[in-house]
């Protein structure tokens, strides 16, 4: 079941590919559901790929598919057992052009929150609500996410270096050798490799004049996976 704007936003999206061949920008979503702000239509888009309503095609910035319509909406009437489907209504002014041309580049952007450096003795709660980084939308999958400025060279084999801004999509859940954000003994929050041993937690830097931490599974709390990498050159 999905909330209203979720299904204004589908319909929105399946009238463009119809009439167009192309999926509308980010700012067109925006403007025709009428929301204050871009970061809006990521977590509608986001809620839609979640739910299998939509998939996102890769390495292309502007590109969406339709999979399947929604059979209700919350908040309004269900349609009754002798009512067909109402069709998609297109409209009456525009017609579909001749041929179907490759989307242009798109410089959709969305705001997520810039918690600080994550350093010792900085649990990412403390740090929440202080800043916004505008992001590439196209550097961000689904589900929610928040930035973080690496502090320290621990993890520099795997190309994270201090100063870099993580990008961290929020979970509470990952596998052995992802890169997690671990918060330790609810007190220091610390960009590592996440490996399962002996019935221990390893968090594995990536530089080989740092050894692996070990801690008891009730010590150790994932609080997201890096998702990107932003990094500024001076």
């Amino acid at each position: 079941m999905l909330t209203r704007k979720q299904h204004e936003l589908l319909r929105f999206i399946q009238i463009r590919l119809e009439e167009d061949g192309v999926s509308p920008s980010f700012e067109e979503m925006k403007d025709a559901l009428d929301l204050k702000s871009k970061s809006g239509v990521h977590r509608l888009i986001s809620a839609l790929e979640e739910r299998g309503f939509i998939r996102r095609l890769p390495n292309r910035a502007r590109a969406l598919e339709v999979l399947r319509q929604p059979e209700d909406v919350i908040g309004s009437a269900r349609p009754s057992a002798s009512a067909s489907p109402a069709p998609v209504q297109r409209p009456a002014a525009l017609t579909p052009p001749p041929m179907v041309h490759a989307p242009a580049p798109a410089n959709d952007v969305v705001e997520i929150p810039l918690h600080g450096r994550i350093a010792a003795g900085a649990p990412i709660e403390a740090l929440e609500g202080h800043a916004m980084l505008p992001v590439p939308a196209a550097l961000l999958g689904a589900g929610e996410h928040y930035a973080l400025e690496v502090s320290g060279d621990s993890m520099i084999e795997a190309g994270i270096l201090d100063g870099d801004l993580a990008l961290i999509r929020r979970t509470d859940m990952a596998r052995d050798g992802e890169i997690v954000v671990a918060l330790v003994r609810g007190e220091e929050a610390t960009l590592k490799y996440l490996r399962r041993e002996a019935g221990m937690i390893r968090l594995d830097p990536a530089n080989a004049t740092y050894q692996p931490q070990y801690y008891r599974p009730g010590e150790v709390q994932v609080q997201g996976k890096l998702a990107g990498l932003l990094r500024r050159y001076h």
